[in-house]
C-alpha cells in the first residue's frame, strides 16, 4: 500500500480520497481553503502543514482543485509541491484546468526527475461517491500504469488519451458535450411544458428512445423537481467553457453553440445562481419564456 498526499477535499475530492483510504492506502492531507473533513481524519488520515511537507512524505500527490490558479499556487508556491519533490514521485492533477498550463506544470515536475499526469474526471458528486468516475489521463504510459490501481479505486472508465495536456483537452471536450446536452434537454422540457404537456411524462417517454442520455436521466429530473443543489456548480462549468472558448480562439475554431451555452450560464450568474447545479441553466431559458418547467 502507498502513502498518498491529497490536496482538495471538496464536494468531489472528499469522496475520491475516501475510496483511496478504503483501498488500504495511507492518506496525507493539506487543507486548501476549507478544513479536511473529519471523516477522512477519523479514518486514519493526517493533516500536513504545507503542500511541501505533504509531498516530502508521499509517494503520490493528487490535487483536486477548482481552477488553474489554485493548482499553480499549490504546485509552484514557496512551500508548494514542487519544493517537496524528490526523484520518483508521481504528481497527479485531477482538477479541470488549462491544457496549456498543464503542459507547463508537467515540464516543471519533470525537472525534479518526477512524472506528472493530468487526470480530470467526469461524473459529478454522484460518480465520486459511487467510485464510478470517468477519468481522462494525459502523460507517459509508464506513469499511467503505475497510477492505474489508484484510478481504479475512484473510477470505472479510465482512459489514457495521450501525452500531458491530452487529458485536460478531453475534459474540455466533455464539458462542451455536457453543456450542450443540458441546453437541449432544457429547451425540450420547456417546449413541452409550455405546450401543456407534463414534462415528467415527456422525460419518461424519451428515456426509452434515441434521445436518451445521462443528462435526460439525471438533470431533467432536477429541472422538473426543482432540485438544484450542486453536484457540479454553474461557476465551475463557466470556467470549463471559458477554457473551451479561449482554446478554440487559439486554434482558430468556431464553437457557436458552446458560446450560446456559456451565455446562458452567464445569465444564471447574473441572477445570483452561480452556486446552483449546472442543470439550473434551464432557469435562464425559463426567464426568456416567462414559463417554468413543472
Amino acid at each position: 500500500m502507498s502513502t498518498i498526499g491529497f490536496i482538495g477535499t471538496g464536494i468531489m475530492g472528499r469522496h475520491m480520497a475516501s475510496h483511496l483510504q478504503q483501498g488500504g492506502h495511507e492518506l496525507l492531507f493539506c487543507p486548501h481553503r476549507t478544513p479536511t473533513p473529519a471523516a477522512l481524519l477519523d479514518a486514519g488520515g493526517r493533516d500536513c502543514g504545507s503542500p511541501r511537507e505533504l509531498t516530502e512524505h508521499a509517494e503520490f500527490v493528487i490535487t483536486m482543485l477548482p481552477d488553474t490558479p489554485q493548482v499553480a499556487e499549490v504546485l509552484l508556491g514557496d512551500d508548494g509541491v514542487l519544493a517537496g519533490l524528490s526523484q520518483g514521485k508521481l504528481v497527479i492533477d485531477m482538477s479541470s484546468i488549462s491544457p496549456i498550463e498543464t503542459k507547463n506544470f508537467a515540464a516543471k515536475v519533470l525537472t525534479a526527475s518526477c512524472h506528472y499526469l493530468d487526470a480530470p474526471v467526469s461524473g459529478g458528486e454522484v460518480g465520486a461517491e459511487a467510485g464510478t468516475l470517468t477519468i481522462m489521463v494525459g502523460g507517459p504510459n509508464n506513469a499511467f500504469e503505475r497510477a492505474r490501481p489508484l484510478f481504479e479505486l475512484m473510477g470505472k472508465n479510465i482512459t489514457r488519451v495521450g501525452d500531458n495536456g491530452a487529458g485536460q483537452t478531453c475534459k474540455v471536450a466533455n464539458q462542451i458535450i455536457v453543456a450542450l446536452n443540458i441546453e437541449a434537454v432544457s429547451e425540450a422540457l420547456l417546449f413541452a411544458s409550455k405546450a401543456g404537456v407534463d414534462p415528467a411524462r415527456v422525460r419518461e417517454a424519451l428515456l426509452g428512445g434515441f434521445a436518451n442520455s445521462k443528462i435526460l436521466e439525471v438533470h431533467a429530473e432536477r429541472m422538473i423537481k426543482r432540485t438544484f443543489d450542486p453536484g457540479f456548480r454553474i461557476a465551475l462549468h463557466q470556467k470549463d467553457l471559458n477554457l473551451a472558448l479561449s482554446s478554440a480562439r487559439a486554434l482558430g475554431v468556431s464553437l457557436p453553440n458552446t458560446a450560446t451555452a456559456q451565455e446562458l450560464f452567464n445569465a444564471c450568474a447574473g441572477q445570483g445562481w452561480s452556486d446552483l447545479d449546472h442543470s439550473a441553466m434551464a432557469r435562464a431559458l425559463e426567464l426568456l419564456a416567462k414559463h417554468e418547467i413543472a
